[in-house]
């Protein structure tokens, strides 16, 4: 069984899975639960300033997206940092790490943008022998209007100061938490790198409205016939959060930060696309408050199973995708496939006609007794068929070999030539 045990910046665990700040982190029950299902470590859910505590709703929390068979596809949350005493926090959080010694233990974070605020915060949380802090630059709704969560995590500038804070406060690892809700996270992951972050996680939730009661015409989850944005997450948002992932690691700027990934995180498949894409470890929330937490041990000896078939370290898997991670100008334009159909595994539902002949190329044609063939005069390999087939590798995509003839176009496969290069391309024709 592969050695799953993780090193993230310096913080130890038995395996790379964590509890990301949420709900199921707000406790000890919480994450005494956790850790004896299995989980490496958890973020602590949010803590604020000492003080009243923080208001949340007391009607529905939660908005739902379901895909046709009522799987959960993705929650929208409207719920704030938490509203427990920033005490009652502190002390569960030192007697869980003191019993749980071998688990990561963090600290998420958010308070008002000023030094002397953050200043309190760390030096209250220095005593709970907790592993390091995670600033919650991400949180969409509630917090940014006051300020704080994604109105920080929107500005660099911002970011770079209140880590400069931390790292001048504490003695603690710093990761610095991402909002996707902005045009390029480059910039905000540059930011928490300048600031001396010795990571950074991301995904946190998306802005949305996830559905309207057509009764009552109100953005739900509905509070007293009113409805607000939120923050979304769940196994939808996953390829948003992977391509921001490997835009980091692959940045020239950023490349070497260390990352923790979220968003969607179900299967240990999940956890190992996010870390092939450059993530040291992977925080799950959406997947443990659906089917509860001992769906870390499925994760754990998948992922195992996984390293063991190929001979792989977990080390090794990380970033390990990222060399293959491109710009579309760099894709290969004399790369070329056609579609094929296993007609022994065809059960002629007819999807590939339908979709290909309304929507796509026309190049799969149907026969009176509905056999399926693709006509590769007419294929130009964009697999939409592949994608909408019900039958597992029923449909395949074949590359042509370097010489063959494409029949669509008359020309032979040639060598790897990319749109830099292209004669169609504006700026050849200008350099010419």
């Amino acid at each position: 069984m592969a050695n799953l045990s993780a090193d993230f910046i310096g913080i130890k665990s038995p395996n790379p899975f964590w509890l990301a700040s949420a709900p199921p982190t707000d406790k000890k029950y919480n994450v005494e639960r956790a850790f004896e299902a299995g989980w490496g470590g958890v973020v602590w859910k949010t803590l604020g300033s000492e003080g009243p505590p923080v208001v949340n709703v007391n009607g529905p929390r939660y908005g739902a997206i379901w895909g046709a068979d009522r799987r959960l596809l993705g929650l929208n949350n409207i719920e704030l940092i938490t509203d427990r005493p920033l005490e009652v926090n502190l002390q569960e959080i030192k007697e869980v790490k003191r019993k749980w010694r071998d688990r990561a233990m963090v600290i998420s974070l958010m308070v008002p943008c000023d030094e002397d605020s953050w200043k309190d915060i760390l030096h209250r949380i220095e005593d709970t022998e907790a592993d390091g802090v995670e600033l919650n630059f991400g949180c969409p709704h509630g917090m940014a209007e006051r300020g704080m969560g994604s109105a920080v995590g929107q500005v660099p500038e911002y970011i770079e100061m209140v880590t400069r804070w931390v790292k001048k406060h504490s003695r603690m690892p710093c990761i610095v938490k991402l909002t996707p809700n902005i045009t390029n996270i480059l910039g905000p992951a540059e930011a928490a790198k300048r600031g001396g972050a010795d990571a950074v996680s991301l995904i946190n939730t998306i802005n949305s409205i996830t559905s309207v009661n057509l009764d009552s015409f109100s953005p739900e989850p509905m509070i007293d016939g009113k409805g607000t944005h939120g923050g979304y997450c769940g196994p939808a948002v996953k390829p948003i959060a992977m391509n921001m992932v490997a835009e980091i690691a692959r940045s020239a700027e950023t490349r070497g930060l260390p990352i923790s990934g979220i968003g969607g995180i179900t299967t240990w498949r999940d956890a190992a696309e996010f870390m092939a894409l450059g993530a040291g470890n992977v925080q799950v929330c959406t997947a443990a408050m659906t089917y509860g937490f001992k769906i870390v041990q499925e994760m754990i000896s998948g992922l195992s199973q996984y390293l063991d078939e190929k001979q792989l370290g977990l080390n090794d898997l990380v970033g390990r995708a990222v060399p293959n991670v491109t710009d579309w100008q760099y894709l290969n334009l004399n790369y070329v496939a056609k579609a094929h159909i296993d007609q022994d595994a065809c059960i002629k539902c007819g999807r590939c006609y339908a979709a290909c002949e309304d929507t796509s190329h026309q190049a799969i044609s149907m026969s009176a007794n509905r056999v399926f063939e693709v006509m590769d005069d007419e294929c130009v390999a964009c697999n939409l068929c592949v994608n909408v087939c019900p039958v597992d590798n029923c449909i395949t995509m074949v590359p042509m070999a370097k010489g063959e003839v494409d029949p669509r176009t008359g020309t032979k496969v040639g060598d790897y030539a990319n749109w830099t290069t292209h004669p169609n391309n504006p700026s050849v024709r200008a350099a010419e």
